[in-house]
């Protein structure tokens, strides 16, 4: 037996019988020999890892924008912690923790530079629209390692797609699904209070009683909810249910739309479209690889597939470069 073989024999005798098995995957689009040491789940996470995607994450905004101390989460830091939040659930319910992981790691590398507010923007400019979750799916079907894409599992692929709002066909992709928003609402809360934008005390008294008056309670308080309380579906209590939904609201009311840390989302908003505009105009300036795409599908696609792309400080490089007079030089 190969070392993979006995790894799928373990998920085979420990794992839940609701588990997604690796040995049981729906496959790949392209069929491949599978590796003598890892599982197929495992392959996928190590890919999207290794994916010049993932790197790019580090240099991304999560809320804040380009913001100049070091503990402010970045689009990579918040993957990390859902991977985290979402592997405890995966392993104390016996299901797939590297599908699980795997989903995790890759359920963000469509992001656009600058969080939602380039997300948006492309999606008003772009004839087809845009979604990050979408644009993950393409990037490991197809935009990484110049159009071969990543070849990853169908479960894997499904679970990137559908953890926006949930109904992945594995319980594994809804445990991300969770995770996500589990994640980033503790984060956040953290990084506003360390802006300035709110307080401790602002924090809604209900969920301070239900959940936990600190970060770490509130994801242990949800965390074991969904551990005690997931069957077919992954689920919590209702009142820490209540309670973790009126913590949402409360974070869209006071930190995601009108305060002080969406001051600059208009500029963004303005840098992409005069970008996007111009690349419009000379899609021969494009990259070779996007040029490529403009040429064999339409240009708004091959525009939209670049920016979407870049991080924060290479479209503001590009910006710059394009439009901002150049010193001269002797």
């Amino acid at each position: 037996m190969t070392v993979r073989e006995q790894t799928e024999m373990i998920e085979l005798s420990t794992f839940s019988t609701r588990a997604s098995l690796a040995m049981k995957s729906k496959g790949r689009v392209v069929a491949e020999q599978e590796c003598n040491i890892r599982t197929a789940f495992q392959c996928d996470r190590d890919r999207i890892i290794h994916s010049s995607a993932f790197r790019r994450l580090k240099h991304k905004t999560q809320v804040f924008i380009s913001p100049e101390k070091d503990h402010y989460r970045t689009r990579l830091t918040h993957t990390l912690e859902v991977a985290q939040i979402a592997r405890t659930i995966a392993r104390a319910l016996r299901l797939n923790e590297d599908l699980t992981e795997a989903i995790a790691l890759g359920h963000d590398l469509g992001h656009t530079p600058f969080g939602h507010a380039g997300e948006r923007a492309l999606n008003e400019m772009c004839p087809h629209g845009f979604t990050h979750n979408e644009q993950s799916v393409r990037i490991v079907e197809f935009l990484e390692k110049e159009g071969d894409g990543l070849n990853l599992t169908h479960e894997v692929i499904d679970g990137i797609k559908m953890h926006v709002k949930g109904g992945a066909e594995t319980l594994e992709g809804d445990i991300v699904e969770v995770a996500d928003k589990i994640a980033f609402i503790n984060h956040d809360i953290e990084d506003a209070i360390r802006g300035g934008i709110l307080t401790p005390k602002d924090i809604p008294y209900n969920c301070n009683y239900f959940l936990g008056d600190t970060k770490s309670k509130r994801i242990t308080s949800v965390v074991t909810s969904l551990i005690n309380h997931s069957t077919d579906k992954i689920e919590m209590h209702a009142e820490v249910e209540k309670a973790y939904k009126e913590l949402i609201n409360f974070m869209y009311n006071n930190v995601y739309f009108d305060s002080l840390a969406k001051v600059e989302e208009h500029k963004v908003e303005r840098l992409i479209k005069t970008v996007y505009d111009y690349f419009i105009d000379n899609p021969n300036e494009l990259p070779q690889f996007y040029n490529k795409i403009a040429k064999d599908s339409d240009v708004p696609r091959a525009v939209c597939d670049y920016i979407a792309g870049m991080s924060d400080r290479y479209l503001v490089k590009m910006h710059n470069d394009i439009f901002v007079p150049k010193s001269w030089e002797m």
